[in-house]
């Protein structure tokens, strides 16, 4: 792959961004002063990357040519010893910039919806999907991202059969698309009293938030039923019904919302969840597509598939894609996934680059 044209055209559309907002007439457009912002915040790491890649490459030419050419046997040796480490920079920064050059993919910086729900395991699978729960909020925490609860389903030990919320933040689906897959958990329950490790399960589904503009739904293609709320949720529950039930007819997707104590914010969420819903649908059938001519595992989305294991026992969290076992389990579900969002992201944009 020849990078430089792709360079110059980059530096040359990253020249064009800052002189436009240099003029002081983009003040009075701040639409336009926003998307070329982005831009500009998009483009500064890729031609910082380029500007070290060329530097090395000069470096390494200016070294060769030394060794060929130069009557110096002192400047030759030089030069030789070091060619294998400049050899090594300019592969390394080539990596980082093939990485940079990829195709972002304008989903990932949607707010992300996200779904959980307990699976073989009865009880301890509810537990666990609850700790799963937990885990994502922590971690949206750390990156000072909101989560818009949507539905919460609790169990009868104070685990959740199902979560679904929007975690709200810049480029929140982005880092958590990984996520989806089945999330396997080894520990004693608390109601062993054998003291054995049982196997439990819980699954996750993050879909990008669709927008109007994405989706269009139909109102004839919506059935509409309120209930009233049941569960945690202040004094409004089992008094009014505020809880709305969203079936969309033509493919028989079911959300419901009872979070808020009005009938139509709780309908608005639910049709926000629906459009995801759809969304991911569309988007799973074009992957389908293409599944036959791509070999990466990581970015497919597969949700029957096992992903991870939590290991309470041995104290470890092993993610089954990129072989990578961490030996902090309490961290991990403390929100601490900076290190396994960042294994993931870095294997998928090597397939990517791979072909």
């Amino acid at each position: 792959m020849d990078l430089q044209p792709r360079v110059e055209d980059l530096r040359a559309r990253f020249a064009e961004v800052e002189a436009a907002l240099a003029d002081p007439g983009i003040a009075r457009d701040l639409d336009s002063l926003r998307e070329l912002g982005r831009e500009h915040s998009q483009l500064a790491p890729v031609v910082a990357a380029a500007a070290k890649w060329e530097t090395a490459r000069r470096h390494l030419d200016e070294d060769r040519e030394m060794l060929r050419e130069s009557a110096d046997p002192d400047l030759r040796e030089l030069a030789r010893a070091e060619i294998p480490g400049l050899e090594a920079d300019v592969e390394r920064l080539e990596e980082e910039l093939k990485r940079l050059l990829l195709p972002s993919d304008p989903l990932d910086q949607k707010d992300a919806v996200l779904e959980i729900r307990a699976g073989t395991g009865g009880e301890e699978a509810a537990l666990f999907a609850g700790d799963l729960f937990r885990m994502y909020s922590r971690y949206a925490e750390r990156r000072s991202w909101s989560v818009e609860i949507i539905d919460l389903s609790p169990s009868d030990t104070g685990g959740l059969r199902e979560a679904v919320a929007i975690v709200h933040g810049d480029g929140a689906f982005g880092a958590l698309r990984h996520e989806s897959g089945v999330h396997r958990v080894q520990r004693v329950p608390a109601t062993e009293s054998q003291g054995r490790i049982h196997t439990s399960a819980a699954t996750v589904a993050v879909l990008p938030e669709a927008e109007e503009v994405d989706i269009e739904i139909e109102d004839s293609d919506l059935k509409i039923d309120v209930f009233r709320s049941s569960g945690p949720g202040g004094q409004s529950v089992n008094t009014t019904d505020s809880a709305v039930r969203v079936t969309h007819l033509p493919t028989g997707l079911v959300v419901q919302c009872q979070d808020e104590k009005s009938q139509h914010k709780n309908k608005a969420k639910a049709l926000k969840v629906l459009r995801s819903r759809l969304l991911d649908r569309k988007i799973a059938e074009q992957e389908a597509k293409r599944a036959e001519s791509r070999r990466a595992q990581v970015g497919t989305g597969d949700r029957s598939a096992k992903i991870r294991t939590y290991n309470f026992p041995q104290g470890r969290v092993t993610d089954h894609r990129v072989n990578l076992t961490l030996h902090r389990l309490d961290s991990v579900l403390g929100g601490d996934l900076d290190e396994l969002i960042e294994a993931l992201a870095l294997a998928e944009q090597a397939e990517r680059i791979a072909g």
